[in-house]
């Protein structure tokens, strides 16, 4: 008995068009992922990761092809799909309550002022941003400010929670902090992510599966990886786990041979 996908994705092609030229972008994308999967985007700059994200929040639409969300076609964007951007987009004359609640206002407009505030603190708790609560974005650090653009999305309770490159702004300390509060979150509230990332470690660290996009145009999708390691994962004890080492050599070794690619080309 085979299980239906909780997301999927089956044929999907992008162009854009600018006056008699036609540029095309993705190239019969097939993937399903499942209810609490989560998986990274991977690929050189330019082939499309942001595209497909953006088609699968329905902020772009596809050529042809489709999405399916639980068994629904997706054509608009949704409070079932969050989006996180590596720019925080922060509004900075509110405070950081203040900037969750404006997603919670949105979503849970039926709620009482009572339930939509336990819902503010709740993602904020998250994230550990409560004791910021009334500061504004230029009063936080960079990293603080991303994890209130995580909080924001995560008060939506969205069904895909997607991350376009949330940590590449962001100083290695920082993101490896970051990195770890979202594995928890993940492993606690058992959401479905789709994460754009160009750092190996950070795909093989936080992923179930990695999808690896062939280089553009036209790009499509050349390998998915299976990271068989067990959760919850500790950074430091993956080091000289033989799974993750094979897992990170895969990787590199199909980035490295599409960058010779590009090279002769």
């Amino acid at each position: 008995m085979t299980t239906k996908p909780y997301l999927s994705l089956t044929l999907v092609n992008k162009s854009f068009s600018r006056g008699n030229v036609t540029s095309e972008v993705l190239r019969g994308i097939n993937l399903d992922v499942q209810k609490g999967e989560y998986v990274s985007l991977i690929g050189h700059s330019g082939c499309g990761k942001s595209t497909l994200l953006n088609i699968i929040a329905g902020l772009t639409p596809a050529s042809s092809g489709g999405v399916l969300l639980e068994g629904q076609y997706v054509t608009s964007p949704g409070p079932d799909r969050a989006v996180v951007f590596q720019n925080h987009s922060l509004l900075p004359w509110l405070t950081v309550y203040e900037n969750v609640k404006l997603a919670v206002d949105k979503v849970w407009a039926a709620e009482n002022r009572r339930q939509r505030h336990a819902r503010i603190l709740s993602a904020l708790n998250l994230v550990h941003m409560t004791p910021a609560k009334d500061k504004r974005p230029s009063e936080i650090s960079g990293g603080m400010k991303q994890r209130v653009g995580i909080a924001r999305a995560l008060a939506m309770e969205p069904k895909v929670l997607l991350l376009d490159e949330p940590f590449g702004a962001l100083d290695a300390l920082t993101r490896a902090h970051l990195q770890d509060q979202v594995m928890q979150i993940q492993q606690d509230l058992k959401n479905t992510v789709i994460m754009i990332t160009h750092d190996v470690d950070e795909a093989v660290l936080l992923s179930d599966r990695i999808v690896m996009l062939t280089n553009g145009p036209a790009a499509t999708i050349g390998e998915i990886l299976d990271v068989k390691l067990p959760r919850p994962r500790r950074r430091l004890e993956l080091v000289t786990n033989p799974v993750y080492i094979h897992a990170r050599e895969a990787v590199l070794k199909f980035l490295y041979e599409r960058n010779k690619f590009v090279e002769a080309a």
